[in-house]
């Protein structure tokens, strides 16, 4: 499922128009980000939560020249799933 499908679910399920759909959803995806980009996590029982993980530095080869590369250290997003997600989806 792409976002429009999930405008198109969401807009089905709660009666809505598809662009008040559309909003809403992008309004939740806007906060989840802006959440984690300050580095709070972002929890929503019986779903999941998403969070921010630092990744450390490594070293990684081209694998064109097998020349060693440093790749740097940086934040990246987590998400694991809850409960009720990983006994709806076994």
């Amino acid at each position: 499922m792409n976002k429009q499908g999930l405008v198109d679910a969401v807009a089905s399920a709660a009666s809505l128009k598809k662009s008040h759909a559309e909003g809403a959803i992008d309004a939740v995806l806007e906060c989840i980000s802006h959440s984690l980009k300050k580095g709070n996590e972002v929890r929503l029982v019986g779903f999941g939560t998403f969070r921010v993980a630092q990744r450390a530095a490594t070293e990684g080869r081209n694998p064109r020249t097998g020349e060693a590369i440093h790749i740097a250290a940086r934040k990246v997003p987590r998400f694991r799933a809850g409960k009720e997600l990983r006994d709806a989806v076994a």
